[in-house]
C-alpha cells in the first residue's frame, strides 16, 4: 500500500541513499539516459510508446518477495533506487503559492507494494495517492475578507434594480499605509460594484395598450415627436443671422438669437406704448437656454418696480412661462428692460398657429393659368377650444390665488408649445411697465376674465376684433352655428360685465365636465411619454462598452507596465477591437458596416456563447473565444482601472 506523509512546503525533499546501499553514482548524463518521472512517481508511463526522451526501465521480470518489515528509517532510505538522485525536483501546480513553513519537512517516501505470485509477471496498476490526510486548499481570492457570508447575504437582500449607489465604494475604513500590502492584507480592497445586466433589457408597453402610432390629443405619433424633438435640439444651437449688431454679453447671458423677424418692411409688435423684441440667450452660469424680453427705451425710475418679478419668480404652473429675473442694460445702446422667462424651442402663438393669414401660393386652373390663393384661417376644432379654455383658466386660477393678475391673455402672447399645449407668456411685463399706476386688483382680476373671453371669440371666429362692438352680433351667431351651445355660454359668460358673481370658481364649476375629459387626455399623453421614454433605455448599453474599450484600449501605461493593454485579458479586447472596427475586404479595403458593429456589441453586452475567432494583426496568431469570455475580460480590466482610481483618491 503506498502512501506519502504530509508536506509542509511546496519543494519535496528526495533522501540521497547511503554509500553502503548504493555504489556511487555517476555524474548525471545526457537527458536521454534520466529515468522517467512517470515511471517513479505512478510506475508507469502512457507516452513511452509515444515518443517519450526519458528512460523507461523494463518491469517484465517478477518483483522479488516482500522483505521483513524494516524499521521506519530503513524504509525511508532503500525505497528509492541511485537513479532518483538525478531526477528534477517536483514542484506541484497550484493556483497560488501556499505559505512555506520554517519547519524541515520530511521527505516523500513512496513504499513498494506486495504482490503475489498470481501477479508477479504482471505489472501492478498504478494505485491512486491517497489525500484523505490532506487540508483542502481553496483557490487565492484577493477580495476575500471576514465577514464576506455576511456580505453575501446582504447583497441577497438589496434591491435588484439599477441603483447609482451601487457604483459607491464600501464603508470602511481604510489606512493607506496598509495599502501596500498584495496578499492577505488586514484591510479589505476597494472595489466598484457595477449594474447587472438584466435590467437593460426591458420589454416595451404593449401596443394595444399604448398605440404609438396613432396621433392622440397632446402626444402626435412617435415619429412626428422623434421629429419634433430633433428640431427643437437643432433651434436651441441655431446661430443669430449675419448683421444682427447683437451685444456679445448681456449681465451673464451670450449668444442672443432674435425670435422674432427683425429689419426694415418688418411690422414690429408693440407692448403697450413700448415696442418690444424677444431673444434667445445661453446663461454662463447654467449653460441652459433663456428667453430675454426686452422692453426698448424704457427708463426705469424706481427700483421697486421689479418687487413684481419676486413674485412671479416663486409661481409655478404648467400654463404658465415661468419668470426667472428682470433687469436694466444700456448695451442695445438704449435704456432697455429685460425680463428673462423660460424658453421653450419652436414655440408659437396663437396668432400665428389659427388667425393670422398664410402667405398666397401659385395655383393651376385647368392646367393653363395660374393665380395667386391666400390661405384663409381654419376653424378651430371645439375640442382644441375647450382644452385651450382649461389650461387657461386653469392658470388663471392660479395666479388669482396668489393675489395676482395675469393681465396678459391675448392671442399674441399665449404661446403654443407643443401639440395642444397653451402657456401664457410675458407674464410680469405688464407689473414692471406698471408700477406707478396704482389699480385695484380685484379689477384687474375682472380684466383677465374679460380678455379670456376675448381669447374665446377670437379663436372661434377667426378675428381678433370678434368681440368687439359692431362685430359682436355677427360673432355669436357664427358661434352658435359652428360650435355647442357650451361653448356659446362660457363665452358669454366672460365677455359680460364684472361684478362678485363672476370669478374664475365660477368658470370651472361650469366646465366641470370637460375638465374630467381634459384630464384623461393628460393622463394618456403620461403613458405615451412613459413610452416613448422606455423605448430610449437601450441607448446608454453601447455607448458604456465603447467607453469601456476607450478606457481600456491603448492606454500607454498603468501599473508600471508599458505594454497593460497589450498583454493578458487585454489583448483579447485589442483583438476584438480589430474584429469589430478594422475588418477589411479581399482588396485590402476597409468595411464600414454599422449593422457588423451594433450585432457584435450586442452580443457583447449579452455575454452569449457564441465563439468568435480573433486573429492578429501578423496572422501569425489566432484565438477562438466567446462572447462571455471577452465580456468577462473586458470587466476585470475596467474593474481594475477603477480599483486603482478608487484608491488614488483615498490616498489622497
Amino acid at each position: 500500500m503506498a502512501f506519502f506523509s504530509r508536506p509542509q512546503s511546496t519543494a519535496v525533499k528526495i533522501v540521497n541513499p547511503t554509500e553502503q546501499d548504493e555504489p556511487k553514482t555517476a555524474p548525471r548524463k545526457d537527458s536521454v539516459q534520466r529515468q522517467c518521472r512517470n515511471v517513479m512517481i505512478y510506475g508507469f508511463c502512457k507516452f513511452q510508446d509515444k515518443g517519450c526522451l526519458f528512460s523507461h526501465p523494463s518491469t517484465e521480470s517478477p518483483q522479488p518477495a516482500a522483505p521483513p518489515s524494516p524499521s521506519p528509517q530503513e524504509a525511508r532510505t532503500s525505497a528509492l533506487t541511485s537513479q532518483a538522485v538525478n531526477a528534477p525536483v517536483f514542484v506541484p501546480k497550484l493556483s497560488t503559492p501556499a505559505p512555506v513553513s520554517s519547519a524541515t519537512p520530511p521527505p516523500m517516501v513512496a513504499e513498494p507494494l506486495p504482490t503475489s505470485p498470481e501477479t508477479a509477471s504482471s505489472p501492478s496498476p498504478p494505485v491512486a495517492p491517497e489525500h484523505e490526510d490532506y487540508p483542502a486548499h481553496d483557490l487565492y481570492d484577493q477580495y476575500a475578507y471576514e465577514g464576506g457570508e455576511d456580505m453575501a447575504k446582504q447583497m441577497e437582500l438589496e434591491p435588484h434594480y439599477y441603483d447609482e449607489h451601487q457604483y459607491a465604494p464600501y464603508p470602511h475604513e481604510y489606512d493607506p499605509a496598509l495599502m501596500d500590502h498584495t496578499y492577505f492584507s488586514p484591510v479589505p480592497p476597494v472595489y466598484l460594484r457595477q449594474p447587472l445586466d438584466y435590467h437593460l433589457y426591458t420589454p416595451t408597453t404593449p401596443a394595444n395598450f399604448v398605440p404609438s402610432t396613432v396621433d392622440s390629443h397632446f402626444i402626435p405619433p412617435s415619429d412626428d415627436l422623434r421629429q419634433l424633438l430633433q428640431k427643437r435640439s437643432e433651434t436651441i444651437r441655431s446661430m443669430a443671422p449675419i448683421g444682427s449688431n447683437l451685444p456679445e454679453e448681456l449681465q451673464g447671458y451670450h449668444t442672443l438669437v432674435p425670435l422674432e423677424p427683425t429689419g426694415p418692411g418688418v411690422e414690429r409688435r408693440k407692448l403697450g406704448n413700448w415696442y418690444s423684441t424677444v431673444y434667445r440667450a445661453i446663461r454662463s452660469s447654467d449653460g441652459l437656454p433663456y428667453a430675454l424680453w426686452r422692453v426698448e427705451n424704457y427708463r426705469l425710475m424706481h427700483q421697486s418696480a421689479f418687487a413684481a418679478i419676486e413674485i412671479w419668480s416663486n409661481i409655478r404652473h404648467p400654463g404658465i412661462i415661468s419668470v426667472k429675473e428682470a433687469f436694466t442694460t444700456r448695451s442695445f445702446n438704449d435704456n432697455s428692460v429685460v425680463i428673462v422667462h423660460a424658453y421653450h424651442p419652436d414655440a408659437q402663438s396663437l396668432y400665428d398657429v389659427h388667425l393670422k393669414l398664410k402667405a398666397p401660393t401659385m395655383q393651376m386652373q385647368f392646367g393653363r393659368s395660374a393665380q395667386l390663393q391666400a390661405h384663409l384661417p381654419t376653424l378651430v376644432p371645439e375640442r382644441t377650444i375647450w382644452s385651450y379654455i382649461i389650461q387657461l383658466a386653469s392658470a388663471v386660477k392660479k395666479v388669482h390665488e396668489v393675489g395676482q393678475a395675469v393681465r396678459m391673455i391675448d392671442v399674441s402672447k399665449v404661446l403654443l408649445t407643443s401639440q395642444n399645449r397653451v402657456r401664457i407668456s410675458a407674464c410680469g411685463v405688464i407689473d414692471v411697465l406698471m408700477h406707478d399706476t396704482p389699480q385695484d386688483m380685484g379689477l384687474l382680476q375682472q380684466e383677465d376674465l374679460t380678455m379670456l373671453g376675448r381669447l374665446v371669440f377670437a379663436l372661434c371666429c377667426g378675428n381678433v376684433a370678434a368681440s368687439s362692438g359692431q362685430n359682436f352680433q355677427k360673432s355669436l351667431e357664427l358661434i352658435g352655428r359652428n360650435y355647442s351651445p357650451e361653448v356659446k355660454n362660457v363665452a358669454l359668460f366672460l365677455i359680460s360685465k364684472g361684478g362678485p358673481h363672476r370669478n374664475i370658481d365660477q368658470l370651472l364649476d361650469m366646465i366641470r365636465g370637460k375638465v374630467l375629459s381634459e384630464m384623461e387626455e393628460a393622463l394618456d399623453a403620461t403613458d405615451r411619454l412613459e413610452r416613448e421614454l422606455l423605448s430610449e433605455l437601450e441607448n446608454a448599453r453601447l455607448v458604456r462598452l465603447l467607453c469601456k474599450f476607450g478606457f481600456i484600449n491603448e492606454r500607454p501605461e498603468f501599473a508600471r507596465e508599458p505594454r497593460w493593454s497589450e498583454t493578458g485579458d487585454r489583448y483579447i479586447l485589442k483583438l476584438f477591437r480589430d474584429y469589430v472596427f478594422h475588418q477589411v475586404d479581399e482588396h485590402g479595403n476597409p468595411v464600414v458596416n454599422l449593422t457588423h458593429v451594433l450585432t457584435c456589441l450586442n452580443k457583447l453586452d449579452a455575454g452569449t456563447e457564441e465563439r468568435v475567432m480573433l486573429v492578429s494583426r501578423d496572422e501569425q496568431s489566432c484565438l477562438v473565444v466567446s462572447y462571455k469570455e471577452i465580456k468577462q475580460c473586458a470587466e476585470s480590466a475596467f474593474d481594475e482601472l477603477a480599483r486603482a482610481s478608487t484608491v488614488n483618491r483615498i490616498r489622497r
